[in-house]
Formats: C-alpha cells, structure tokens, sequence
C-alpha cells in the first residue's frame, strides 16, 4: 500500500476587518474553521498567523480570491493578493488561490439553516467561508488525478 501524502494547509478568507482561517485534518479530507483574527496592524496579523503556522505545522496558504460575477478580478481582489503575497513572504509559505465567489453567501446561509443570526455572528461566517475555500482545494487536489487518467483515457 502507497504511502499517503499529508497535507497541512491553511484556507483563508481576508476580508478588511477579518480573516477567516480553517484547516483540514491530517488526511487532507476535511477542512473546518479555526478561528477568526480581527486585523489591526499587518504586524500583528502575522504573529498571529505565525502561532498557527507553528501549532499546525502548515505547508501552504490556500487563499479565497473574490471574482466578480463576471470571472474578473476587481479591486477587492487585488486587495486580497497584496496582503496574501506580504503574508506568503512574511510567513515564508507558498500560496494557491481559489475562487471563493458565493463562500461568504454559502456561510451565511448554513447559519441561518442552524437558526443562528448572520450579522451576530460574521466572525462564524468568516470561519465557515474559510473552511468552504479550503474544502474546494482540498476536493479538486483529491480530484485531479482521476481527471488527468480519464482525459488521457480518451486517446
């Protein structure tokens, strides 16, 4: 029997006041939130980040990109990437971006599916998005070899 790959990786969803932070199990099959870091200055947001990184040994940043409905990148987006490439340099990991529309929507209507009010709890939403970006990547890194062999199926 192969020896499985492990993954630790850490999903973000950055928004101006907070980030969303989840992380998958050891087996890479299932993420769930962490926590949610209240941003002051880049400074502290990094030692904060700095403290999971350590505990949980983390490999890569996998980072919600906000598309705008129409598959381009607006300004939101580009906010994201400045921060996720201060982060990457400051934390000295790799970054993947997934595209994270309709996650903070997804997380708010799991809430209020657990009769929980959204605008008392954006800090949960946070947490849930996060979770719901790193569960996308973890899904298509799961699925991609089947594809690969099923185009290559096709010759």
């Amino acid at each position: 029997m192969d020896k499985k790959q492990y993954i630790s990786a850490l999903g973000l969803d950055v928004g101006r006041k907070r980030i969303g932070v989840a992380g998958c199990d050891r087996t890479g099959l299932i993420a769930t939130g962490i926590t949610t870091i209240e941003r002051s200055s880049f400074e502290r947001d990094v030692e904060q980040f700095q403290n999971i990184v350590h505990e949980r040994q983390v490999e890569i940043l996998v980072v919600g990109l906000p598309y705008s409905m129409d598959g381009s990148l607006g300004f939101q987006a580009h906010q994201v990437q400045k921060f996720a490439t201060k982060l990457s340099k400051a934390l000295k990991l790799p970054i993947e971006y997934v595209d994270e529309r309709l996650t903070s929507f997804q997380a708010e209507q799991m809430l209020i599916a657990e009769n929980l009010s959204p605008s008392r709890h954006k800090g949960l939403i946070d947490r849930k998005a996060a979770a719901l970006i790193l569960q996308q990547w973890l899904d298509s890194r799961r699925s991609a070899p089947v594809k690969m062999l099923s185009s290559m199926d096709s010759f």
